[in-house]
């Protein structure tokens, strides 16, 4: 038998072979990517109203003469530095206790004490992470509301709350503002935001275009920038600098001015810091409204991959340094697990880095009401676990001396 034609005969067949397996493969890919498309629309049919909106007309014309505005979008003074390598291999090294294993010791109910009036004069409840009610010289206003179950356009995926609401948002008393740091999910809520429809709101430069597309009236909406400053009675709303970002999905990040906030009453101030790193102008906010009573300052869900977003416990003690306060109250830990640290670091690092400078620190637990004028020595309330120290994993912000 000649080899040579069994070897030309059956070329047609491997050549058909392979053909079929092309078709085969390219249907295969073709069939993924119609489901990835299904995919991505049902995200974004899930999420859009959450994303919120964009702004408009006047509003974005107000935003770009903003000194903060840079073409397209905000940028801050000092540009945030971020290292992609580690953040990634962040993900190869996350504290086992990055989340609580038993339950949260919280303090439920009590809205009875909100029937009158603190006789210090200033009040300050912390519902975790950064809500917290603020009772200044006569006026209520709630900080950065996050009532529903996650953090995250969704609610049955993202970050989900370790706890349920500490006091219904119909429970809260008659508040006489709301004011917001920002529009990541962690702080601006939008199931929140619509039960607390009917209240005032303070907001940074941009950001009245989510509350009106979620249904709050143009006219219960103050937009300021940095240093800009409205009124609730006698008590100054001024909106302060942070160093941050914005955005609530992929195409719209920075389209949004971000801020801290300081509460300037006749008695008392209070500043509270909403999401940031270390910068050179918390010493300017320190010398033009200080001193403050108190500074709720952010010490949780940092990494040393990302120092610029968030600042850090060593750093917030400093920060409370900077802008001149009595008290330092730290907030946004307690809730969720949005970075790799133990669930318990934040407050572990805070209470050790104030008590080495000598800064007086409290530790309420969430759900818990503090009088800085009457505040109680910082108690350990929460368990021990492992967490890494400051010499292990230091936050240090870039272009800060």
């Amino acid at each position: 038998m000649d080899s040579r034609r069994l070897d030309v005969g059956s070329r047609p067949l491997r050549v058909y072979g392979a053909r079929r397996l092309r078709r085969l493969a390219l249907r295969v890919l073709a069939s993924l990517g119609v489901v990835l498309l299904l995919v991505i629309v049902f995200f974004v049919a899930a999420g859009w109203q959450a994303f919120g909106a964009g702004a408009r007309g006047e509003r974005l014309e107000r935003m770009k003469r903003s000194k903060q505005w840079a073409g397209s979008g905000f940028e801050n003074p000092q540009p945030l530095w971020n290292d992609l390598w580690g953040s990634l291999l962040a993900f190869t090294d996350v504290s086992p206790d990055a989340s609580p294993r038993a339950e949260v010791p919280v303090v439920r109910g009590g809205e009875e004490r909100f029937a009158s009036a603190p006789p210090s004069g200033l009040r300050i409840t912390w519902f975790g992470h950064s809500t917290t009610l603020i009772e200044l010289d006569g006026v209520r206003v709630l900080t950065d509301p996050v009532f529903s179950e996650r953090a995250s356009p969704y609610q049955f995926l993202g970050p989900q709350r370790w706890y349920a609401p500490l006091i219904p948002l119909e429970m809260l008393p008659k508040l006489d503002a709301v004011i917001i740091s920002h529009d990541h999910y962690d702080h601006l809520d939008m199931g929140s935001v619509k039960a607390l429809k009917g209240n005032r709101f303070f907001v940074p430069l941009g950001l009245g275009a989510h509350l009106e597309y979620w249904g709050i009236p143009a006219g219960d909406i103050t937009e300021l920038d940095w240093w800009e400053e409205g009124r609730i009675g006698e008590v100054r709303v001024v909106s302060t600098p942070a160093r941050h970002a914005s955005g609530r999905q992929v195409l719209d990040q920075g389209a949004k001015l971000w801020g801290s906030w300081s509460l300037v009453g006749p008695q008392h101030r209070v500043y509270y810091s909403g999401d940031t790193g270390l910068f050179p102008a918390l010493k300017e906010i320190g010398e033009r409204l200080g001193p403050f009573d108190v500074a709720m300052v952010e010490v949780g869900q940092y990494h040393r991959a990302w120092p610029d977003w968030h600042i850090g416990p060593e750093q917030a003690v400093r920060a409370t340094g900077m802008v001149q306060a009595k008290l330092f109250f730290p907030i946004h830990w307690g809730l969720f697990t949005l970075a790799m640290h133990g669930w318990t670091e934040p407050i572990e690092r805070a209470l050790a880095e104030a008590t080495a400078k000598g800064v007086p620190i409290v530790t309420p637990k969430p759900g818990e009401s503090v009088e800085p004028a009457a505040a109680a020595p910082p108690a350990r309330w929460w368990p021990e676990v492992p967490w890494q120290r400051a010499s292990e994993h230091p936050i240090v912000s870039t272009k800060v001396d």
